[in-house]
This record gives C-alpha cells, structure tokens and sequence, in this order.
C-alpha cells in the first residue's frame, strides 16, 4: 500500500516556474535592489567629494595642465617612470595603429607648465619638439574651471528639463518621478564606477553623461507610455511587450557601444571614455529600467 503511494507520488509532475506569477508576488520586493544601489552610490560620492573637493576626477581638460603628442616609438614604461620621477600629476599612453598594434606616438598630459616640461622632454627624447613630430596644448586652470562650471550647468539644465518634460507628458506624480529616478541612478551609479575605475574625466566624459540623459528616458518613456497610456491588455502584457522592445533598443545600442569601444582601444582617448561611460550607463539602465520603474509603474497601474 506504501509502496503504492510513493510511486504515484513520483509520478506527480512537479510544478513549472511561472515568472508572471513569481513577478507578480516579488515585484514591490525587486525595486528595493535600485533603491539600495542609489543610497550605496550617494553615500560614496558624499565621502569620494569630502575627500577630493569634488565628486569626479578631472583630467587637463578640466583642470588646466599640458598635454604632448611626441611622435616616436619610445618605450612607455621606461619614460613614465623618468616623468613621474621628476613631476607630480602626469601621466603618459600610447596611439597605436589599430590594425597593426604598432606604436605611432605617446601622449603626456601633466599639470606642469609647457616651459617646465617641454625642455625636459627634448633632453630626454634627444630631439627638438616641433610641429613635425609633436604637438603641444595648454589649458589654464581659469579658463579650465570656467569651462568645467559651463559643462555642469548645461548637465544640470538638462536634466532639470527632461524632468519638466516627462511631468508635462504624463502629468501625473508617480510615473514622472519614477522615469526621473531612473535617469538619476544612471547617472550616479555610472559615476561611481568610473572613480571607482581611477578614470579621469575630460569634457568628452560630461558629453558622454548628457548622452547617457538621452538613453536613459528613452526606454522609460517607452514603458511609462505603453503601461498608463494604453489601456488594451492586462498590466503584466503591456510591461512585458514595452521588455521586449526596451530590452532590443538597449541591448543593440550596447552592442554597437562596446564594438566601437574595442575599435576605438588605444587609438582616441575621447572617444573611448564617452564609449566606456555609455556602457556602464547602458547596463545600469537596464536595472534601473526594469527593476524599479517597472515595479512602481505596475504599482500605480493596478492601484489605480
């Protein structure tokens, strides 16, 4: 008879995983993750600006320094140790060909003054520096905190009317808020892994932030207007139809990102830094996204 028993219960078929029921019960649970990750990140950037003066690291471009292009084959490493022996803030990389891998030239950038540095270099190098073989930039730290104060304001700005704008189209409290906290958390949590990574920001890298606004509403405003504007269809269909698309907006534009980041590896600082920081950004935006303002707009859907 117990034998009996035991079989028909092996033979019961086990339950399958159903997400839309697992979602449906965890869901208010999952956007505490972002919400998480968002103080984590304030509370380093409060503690990374306490310490440094300001809550990213800034390169000449922000700063005022000089930066050299010399176009010669030296070794790297060997002249980086000479340049920090003898200066304070400097630091030195190679532009190679990107098919070959070959070194074309190096680029130092420092703080000190053009005077100070270019005689060193010429000594070390065994050559004048002249427009054939080099060229020389340089910033003063005025005009470079005037440009820095023009580039945050313009960040600020933006978002503030990216705010304004999602408020006007949706014109609601809870949707607006949560399309304007996804766009926040991108910005800061990819901020923190970009100090966290010793990156120096140039004005390419606060461009890259005014970029990552644009993607960041994007696939927001996509969820936002399939799930309150449309009223076809049960809220877990619209959701997960706005997933579907989201999901192959971001993951394509991620995909071309980081190809253009590999091609772009060692040949332009620029456009690398503006390619690392939208795929830092790109990634954050799919948790920020589907994470926590999927959860609040299903929330205030089924509420309302």
């Amino acid at each position: 008879m117990e034998e009996n028993q035991n079989q028909e219960k092996k033979k019961e078929p086990r339950e399958k995983f159903n997400f839309e029921k697992f979602y449906n019960k965890n869901y208010k649970l999952i956007l505490v993750i972002p919400l998480i990750f968002l103080l984590a990140c304030s509370f380093y950037l409060y503690n990374f600006q306490k310490v440094n003066g300001d809550i990213i690291s800034k390169d000449i471009t922000l700063s005022g320094g000089t930066s050299i292009q010399i176009n010669t084959d030296r070794n790297i490493e060997e002249l980086r140790t000479i340049l920090e022996a003898n200066f304070e803030e400097v630091s030195i990389r190679a532009i190679s060909d990107v098919l070959t891998g070959k070194q074309l030239a190096l680029v130092i950038e420092t703080t000190a003054d053009v005077d100070e540095i270019q005689p060193f270099l010429e000594k070390e190098m065994g050559f004048v520096l002249n427009e054939e073989n080099s060229s020389i930039e340089f910033t003063g730290s005025s005009l470079s905190d005037s440009f820095y104060n023009q580039l945050r304001f313009a960040l600020l700005l933006s978002f503030i009317l990216m705010a304004l704008v999602v408020f006007i189209i949706f014109r609601t409290f809870v949707p607006s808020i949560a399309v304007v906290f996804a766009a926040l958390g991108d910005i800061l949590m990819t901020l923190v892994i970009v100090n966290f990574l010793g990156m120096k920001l140039s004005t390419a890298g606060i461009v890259a932030f005014l970029m990552l606004i644009g993607y960041s509403v994007d696939t927001d405003i996509l969820l936002t207007t399939r799930v309150i504007k449309r009223k076809e269809g049960e809220v877990n269909e619209r959701i997960f139809g706005a997933f579907k698309t989201g999901m192959t907006m971001t993951l394509t534009s991620l995909v071309v990102v980081i190809v253009s980041f590999i091609l772009t590896s060692g040949f332009s600082k620029v456009f690398n830094q503006i390619f690392a920081i939208l795929i830092i950004g790109l990634i954050f935006d799919i948790m920020n996204t589907w994470l926590f303002n999927a959860s609040i707009i299903k929330w205030y859907a089924e509420k309302k």
